[in-house]
């Protein structure tokens, strides 16, 4: 009996956006020890293994000395300011042509584990023609989320900042989701890194 390969998957990181409201590139902000690109950095590689992209932008300069040691490939968005979609489009751009899913990840979700991208990796390699999203917060769906080969084409005509949402609502019925409370939590401002802080101590978050 023919044992089938897994379909091959590569990890986008999106960390190009200049945190405007946390009032320094909050990339860097320094969680359980580690600055926060690396901790979602490490868990994408986990399930992701050497493919693994990061798209950088308002503070490339500062933010691509921490991944010099790293297996991710750099990609540079210089729309940046157009948005998540500028750097989905960037990401893809850059993409080997032997990918069938697409693993989005937002630099800014430090509590979603290993395990729940294991989960959502495991659910989308049983489905792999099917979105496989986060849902969260009550029934919000996103990021992260697994893309396959057939979406990279509406992936590529995103525009603005709303990122890949728009595709998740159009394709619903080809959406399989998967709960993942922890994506729920974003750190967009001061305070949400406080709060983030205070709900998962150090070490909860691997």
């Amino acid at each position: 009996m023919d044992v089938q390969p897994e379909p091959t998957l590569h990890a986008l990181i999106l960390a190009a956006g200049a945190s405007r409201r946390f009032g320094s590139p909050k990339q860097l902000v320094r969680i359980d020890g580690r600055p926060m690109l690396h901790a979602v950095l490490s868990r994408a590689v986990e399930v992701a293994g050497h493919s693994v992209s990061v798209v950088l932008g308002a503070h490339a300069a500062e933010l691509a000395p921490l991944l010099k040691h790293s297996p991710a490939a750099i990609v540079i968005n210089r729309d940046w300011e157009q948005g998540l979609s500028s750097s989905i489009r960037a990401g893809l751009g850059r993409l080997p042509g032997t990918v069938e899913g697409l693993l989005i990840l937002l630099a800014d979700q430090p509590s979603v584990t290993t395990e729940d991208l294991r989960r959502l990796v495991g659910t989308w390699r049983r489905q792999p023609e099917a979105i496989a999203a986060a849902q969260y917060g009550g029934g919000v769906t996103g990021a992260p989320a697994i893309f396959p080969r057939w979406c990279f084409r509406e992936l590529g005509e995103l525009r603005g900042d709303r990122g890949a949402g728009a595709l998740l609502q159009r394709h619903a019925d080809r959406l399989v989701r998967v709960p993942i409370a922890a994506a729920a939590h974003d750190v967009d401002t001061p305070e949400d890194l406080l709060l983030l802080e205070h709900s998962n101590p150090p070490g909860s978050r691997r």
